[in-house]
């Protein structure tokens, strides 16, 4: 019976990762529910999770690509890889509907570009502070704290390598937690009570699963303000990123 779910398992590698993945999600949403009660987002914990099974097993390999280097989760490195990624991004921004886009206004557009802007040169002035000084390095970790998911699709673009791109992830996971954390406890000073207040907190805080889950423990009914304008952060990213954002970063560190 084992050596049969063994060999199934072993066929249907991509079947098995969405599996996994899944999984992981349950449980990283049932202790985001039970353990932290909301206050940290599930993906944030799954995000850690996936860290951590990632650095488990390319240290029990000796590989390169972390989990996907046992044989029985060989699926996950299709599913990681740069088809489905990018799949997912494009995905994400067809959901996007211009008409509720017009809604956030000038306001949010400005918010949304100096909440794109303003962590980049953060992250990028870090990544600098601690010794990457090549472009490609402090591209991709100033992308991370943009949004998580910005980070490694800009490293993948210019080239930049796989321990940099998972510096970009943990950069933006931290950012996630310190605005799922930091929300509530700010929510009086930052005024955050009305819709518009919500569009502009969204739009300079950037990564969703923060500004959702932070909104959520502050006024449940801002959260989709919020999350409207930080969704567009990951498209908005992933364009300026590889482009505009390195090339500037390019000619300052030449």
């Amino acid at each position: 019976m084992i050596e049969m779910l063994e060999k199934t398992v072993l066929h249907n590698g991509l079947v098995t990762a969405f599996a996994v993945v899944g999984l992981i999600m349950y449980v990283s949403m049932l202790l985001s529910r039970y353990l932290t009660m909301g206050r940290v987002h599930g993906s944030a914990i799954a995000i850690l999770i996936g860290l951590g099974l990632a650095y488990w097993g390319g240290s029990h390999t000796g590989g390169q690509k972390g989990l996907a280097d046992l044989s029985l989760f060989s699926g996950i490195g299709l599913m990681g890889g740069a088809m489905l990624r990018d799949f997912a991004i494009v995905a994400t921004a067809f959901e996007v509907q211009a008409t509720e886009a017009r809604k956030a206004g000038m306001i949010g557009v400005v918010a949304l570009v100096l909440g794109t802007v303003l962590p980049f040169i953060v992250g990028a002035g870090v990544a600098y502070a601690f010794g990457y000084t090549d472009a490609v390095s402090m591209t991709t970790i100033g992308a991370g704290a943009v949004t998580y998911i910005v980070g490694p699709v800009t490293g993948a673009a210019i080239g930049a390598s796989s321990e940099i791109m998972a510096l970009s992830i943990a950069t933006g996971l931290v950012k996630a937690i310190l605005v799922m954390v930091g929300t509530p406890v700010a929510a009086g000073f930052l005024r955050l009570k009305t819709p518009r207040s919500a569009m502009v907190f969204g739009g300079l805080a950037g990564t969703v699963s923060g500004v959702s889950a932070g909104l959520a423990a502050t006024d449940r009914k801002l959260v989709p303000y919020g999350t409207l304008v930080a969704t567009f952060h990951t498209g908005l990213g992933c364009l300026m990123g590889p482009s505009v954002l390195y090339f500037a970063v390019k000619s300052l560190v030449a």
